[in-house]
């Protein structure tokens, strides 16, 4: 423990040597809250159990923006919170609305930086307790793809709120999806899904339900709409309901930039080179969010669900894909980088937060209980007298209440230890946003310009190695220089006068571990991580 807060002191402090810069740190003191702004409206599978029905509910946000600020062109980032697919308390957990700690302490410090931040809920429904386990991951996945739909209406939103005045002073064209736990799922698929298809695969079909011999998606889109939410669908056939409505349709749904706080990606398949690039924030022992491959589990009853992709297969994929390149040739070097890169094997955008596993108090003998959300704290006073739904028969309320489950696996839970956690995940976004989002130029009404990492197609193989790595311009630019560094940025190799298509590095004397290679091109510099194992 004391190694673990020790490492968050020391990455924290380095903030604090950086000079004040906009998206970079807090320049402005104070923030801006509009509450409970609509962003939309669509139904709800909340109010079937009780009037057999859907309803409409709105859609709404909270959104936060730097006090007297002048900026008319900022970055948007919409952050969904965690919850389960649940409402709050229903979904047994302490946290899961708006107002958690973790989430008005993100959405404030981003806000001071400079970026608008809408905190946007989206809607619920699922049923996690039914012992069919097709129940369960169809209502789960239907849950998701609702999460989808209802996070791009989000985005169409603001782009058509830049064309009618831009109200909220953002730029269109650097919109973020930042999602914590539930939130982490929505955000990669959101980047992710390309199409209705990529949701009807093997593990997403069912039994069959219309009676034809053939088994039937999880998610049919004649009755749940697009992917995007954009059309008004059919009525479903059990009830007569409608399941989507348009919101803000004919308005471009993409992001530019993805983070993911301890949530997973529903099938690894959905992520391809057109993504935006990622990042991922996870402990790798999370008892519920698999950190690579594995079955996702209730939290509130431990059962099996689907299996899913975690942080870091997510993050495996985007640097193979080059979707993360953009984090590498930023040539970020930091205490934060420098704490993720000890454990997230040479994998960029992505911070392993290790964590220890605890007694369980209301049963020494049983297996330790591991922690998933260090960076969540709760009041305990609120939640002590709420009886928890899966408190053991027998068990004093004050031992099986809200506060005390939850803790049970978070047992150093503070406002300190949260907001330490805060800190790394701010100091670690902050300069791949900054880099990803091209926020050192201005905001475009189209696309970006082209970049040196757009204008060459440089391949670098093997990587890792044990032997040579080569570097290849596949285009008819040249490598005119190369230098390569370590982790601490000292340049222990470099060669000036290159002018060739092709250059290998011979590992000679070279140790194993990550290293740094920065090529010169007549348009400028590439850089790219290399690890010799």
């Amino acid at each position: 423990m004391k190694k673990v807060f020790t490492l968050l002191l020391f990455v924290t402090m380095t903030i604090g040597a950086l000079q004040a810069q906009r998206y970079l740190t807090e320049v402005f003191t104070d923030v801006n809250v509009q509450t409970n702004v609509p962003y939309g409206s669509n139904f709800t599978v909340l109010t079937v159990p009780v009037t057999g029905h859907t309803t409409r509910q709105p859609l709404v946000m909270d959104v936060y923006t730097p006090d007297g600020d002048t900026e008319t062109n900022r970055p948007l980032i919409i952050y969904f919170r965690t919850g389960n697919f649940l409402p709050n308390p229903n979904n047994g957990s302490t946290t899961g609305t708006r107002y958690d700690s973790i989430n008005v302490e993100l959405c404030t410090r981003l806000a001071k930086m400079g970026y608008v931040v809408a905190s946007a809920d989206y809607r619920l429904g699922w049923n996690p307790i039914s012992p069919d386990i097709n129940v369960r991951i169809s209502t789960l996945i239907n849950a998701a793809y609702r999460g989808v739909q209802d996070s791009r209406a989000c985005v169409r939103f603001f782009r058509k709120s830049a064309e009618d005045g831009n109200p909220f002073g953002i730029c269109p064209n650097r919109v973020t999806v930042f999602g914590e736990g539930t939130g982490g799922y929505i955000s990669l698929a959101t980047a992710t899904l390309d199409q209705y298809l990529d949701v009807v695969i093997p593990k997403f079909i069912g039994p069959d339900i219309n009676g034809d011999g053939v088994p039937d998606p999880f998610v049919i889109e004649q009755i749940n709409g697009d992917l995007n939410g954009e059309t008004l669908v059919g009525l479903n056939p059990l009830n007569g309901d409608t399941l989507a409505v348009p919101n803000t349709p004919g308005y471009p749904s993409d992001v530019q930039l993805c983070v993911n706080l301890g949530g997973a990606l529903g099938d690894i398949s959905w992520l391809d080179e057109t993504d935006p690039p990622t990042i991922s924030f996870h402990v790798p022992n999370d008892p519920n969010a698999p950190y690579t491959t594995g079955i996702l589990i209730v939290p509130t009853t431990g059962d099996q669900i689907v299996e899913v992709q975690g942080s870091y297969e997510v993050a495996k994929k985007s640097n193979q894909l080059g979707n993360n390149d953009v984090f590498v040739n930023a040539n970020i070097n930091d205490g934060f980088t420098t704490a993720a890169d000890a454990n997230n094997d040479g994998y960029e955008g992505l911070f392993p937060f290790l964590r220890p596993t605890w007694s369980n108090p209301l049963n020494p003998a049983a297996p330790p209980l591991a922690e998933g959300s260090p960076w969540q704290w709760w009041n305990p006073a609120v939640w002590s007298p709420v009886p928890h739904p899966s408190c053991p028969m027998g068990v004093p309320v004050t031992m099986c209440n809200f506060h005390v489950l939850n803790w049970m696996s978070q047992q150093d839970m503070s406002a300190t230890k949260g907001r330490l956690y805060a800190d790394s995940i701010i100091g670690y976004f902050a300069p791949r946003a900054f880099a990803a989002l091209n926020l050192g130029g201005a905001c475009l009404s189209g696309v970006n310009e082209p970049s040196v990492e757009q204008t060459i197609n440089l391949t670098v193989y093997p990587n890792p190695s044990n032997n040579e790595v080569n570097f290849i311009s596949e285009s008819s630019e040249k490598i005119l220089g190369f230098q390569l560094f370590d982790l601490s940025g000292r340049v222990i190799f470099e060669i000036d006068e290159l002018n060739t298509t092709m250059f290998t590095l011979k590992r000679n004397q070279l140790s194993n571990g990550m290293y740094i290679a920065k090529l010169r091109f007549e348009e400028g510099l590439l850089t790219r991580r290399i690890v010799l194992k």
